[in-house]
């Protein structure tokens, strides 16, 4: 396979333009061409007109052949890894390894265990995908919240109500992220995820895809459990035991143990009550920086023309953008989860703290962008050495949103967030919000350095993006959930210092979006096969 590199092509190319450039970087007649396979595509708007700017995998025959005649140094032998799964290990597994939760780590961490025969069982306090959207959808309409299944829990974790970006910065030598992509496509998602830079795929698509991944485990011999949240967990010498799990599916409540030898503990950024049962029960735990703000919105419009300039073609995505931008005082400001033609959602999980976050569907076609604009915070913010202070200092800021906005997501033009004024009427940007809105305090949120750095970064960003800091810009708070506030330390075997126990994905502290979160969960899956052998039955 030969692989050719900045491939250029005009916006609005066709199928026979592609062919045709391929041709003339390699001096190939057509009928030499035997198949193509895109690896890469992004756009290059720096100079006018834009173009679509790709990388190719082109099989022809004699390569070796056609690499020295093209003497075009874009051409290289293309260098494939196809994932492979690990050689199961020695140590004999007896009893099914427990996957907690079932957002993209657990899910595929326990889709990797099921292909190799472990036969896992998923534990999901939240409800099916489709269960989930009606919960999520009332609350948006009623105010009415679900604690156990909302925004932030249940099936496809907090990332089945976001953008659906699939981009990551993970280095990746072993074929994780193609194999995710890979799994996601056929599920249901569309092709070009495979080869665009910045893939997503959007809330209507994703509620579809995790469950098509979710029925490929259970016809693969495994299970999952919903409305069944692990609420206690037994150690022996070191080691797990057992777990309590508090079934709320059907009629009652339920409690019952489930013996294992490996739990992976995949719980999401969200599980505070997990948390703080891991604390009380002696469990590693370790404080970690996160980062808060707010939601900001334009006209997607401005961003479209502040990107791709006057005149551009209509058939380009809506534009994205990402800033930083370091402040007085030493702090960094910048973007986070931009959603092109997105809404800001309300994705509260507990009664009275209210926390916001960006959501898209697959075609972005909203009038607003939204992004977070966040400063990160650490030890010094939180007030305490407790491995738990950040967990507490995003509920502050949460319960102070709440009552900013008397239970609805509090907004505040750019303006009025500089001098702290609740706002009276809109200007020409009007809130693209899921669930209720009011004007409300925002700057009143935060501590005052906080708010500091978030008002003198959003107006520095001005130079980089004309019209960021306009006036009528929409303000919602509170952006509190970027990351986990905790970490669970794991070894270069991504075991736990508690024997058996794999801390895995975002919750855990090892993840940072839908991507790099599943393949923590491949990740974690190959060190458990590489170590048991199952041997158990179910």
């Amino acid at each position: 396979m030969i692989r050719i590199q900045q491939v250029k092509l005009a916006v609005g190319h066709t199928k026979e333009d592609l062919e045709k450039k391929i041709c003339q970087e390699l001096k190939l007649p057509r009928e030499s061409l035997l198949r193509y396979e895109l690896r890469k595509q992004s756009i290059d708007a720096r100079k006018k007109p834009i173009q679509y700017v790709y990388t190719i995998d082109v099989r022809v025959k004699e390569e070796e052949r056609v690499l020295k005649r093209a003497k075009n140094p874009k051409a290289v032998r293309a260098e494939i890894h196809p994932y492979q799964l690990p050689e199961p290990g020695r140590e004999p597994l007896n009893r099914p390894p427990v996957v907690v939760g079932s957002g993209p780590a657990g899910l595929f961490c326990g889709l990797i265990l099921a292909k190799a025969g472990y036969c896992p069982i998923i534990l999901e306090r939240g409800k099916p995908a489709q269960e989930r959207k009606k919960t999520v959808e009332h609350f948006w309409s009623t105010g009415e919240l679900d604690l156990g299944s909302n925004v932030q829990f249940g099936e496809g974790g907090a990332g089945t109500f976001s953008d659906g970006k699939l981009n990551t910065l993970v280095k990746d030598t072993a074929g994780r992220n193609r194999l995710v992509l890979e799994t996601f496509v056929k599920a249901g998602g569309p092709q070009e995820i495979l080869w665009q830079n910045k893939p997503h795929l959007g809330t209507d698509l994703l509620i579809g895809i995790v469950e098509s991944i979710r029925r490929r485990i259970e016809a693969l011999g495994g299970e999952v459990r919903f409305e069944s949240q692990m609420t206690d967990l037994t150690l022996k010498e070191g080691r797990i035991e057992r777990i309590e799990v508090t079934s709320r599916r059907g009629a009652g409540e339920k409690i019952y143990e489930l013996e294992t030898d490996v739990l992976v503990l995949a719980p999401g950024h969200s599980a505070r009550d997990t948390f703080r049962m891991l604390k009380e029960k002696g469990i590693p735990l370790e404080q970690k920086s996160f980062a808060v703000g707010v939601r900001i919105e334009h006209p997607q419009e401005m961003i479209n023309l502040s990107q791709y300039g006057a005149d551009y073609p209509k058939e380009l995505p809506a534009a994205s953008y990402k800033l930083t931008r370091k402040v007085s005082g030493g702090r960094g400001v910048y973007s986070f989860c931009m959603c092109p033609g997105g809404y800001v959602v309300n994705a509260s999980s507990e009664e009275r703290a209210l926390a916001v976050n960006g959501m898209s569907y697959q075609a972005r076609a909203g009038r607003n962008a939204n992004s977070a604009m966040v400063v990160t915070v650490g030890e010094k913010d939180f007030g305490s050495i407790d491995v738990l202070a950040g967990m507490e200092f995003q509920r502050r800021l949460e319960r102070a949103s709440f009552l900013a906005g008397e239970g609805r997501i509090p907004v505040q033009l750019l303006k009025d967030f500089r001098t702290g004024r609740v706002s009276r009427s809109l200007g020409n940007v009007e809130p693209s919000v899921k669930g209720a809105w009011t004007f409300g305090n925002v700057r009143g949120i935060f501590p005052e350095e906080l708010f500091g750095a978030l008002e003198e970064g959003i107006r520095g960003c001005e130079q980089i993006l004309p019209g960021f800091s306009r006036e009528d810009a929409v303000l919602s708070g509170v952006e509190s959930r970027t990351s986990s506030p905790v970490r669970i330390p794991r070894n270069q075997q991504m075991e736990s210092a508690v024997g058996g126990l794999y801390p895995c994905g975002e919750g855990a502290g090892y993840a940072g979006g839908i991507t790099s979160a599943a393949m923590d969960g491949v990740k974690t899956a190959e060190a458990v096969i590489a170590r048991y052998a199952f041997r158990g039955d179910r």
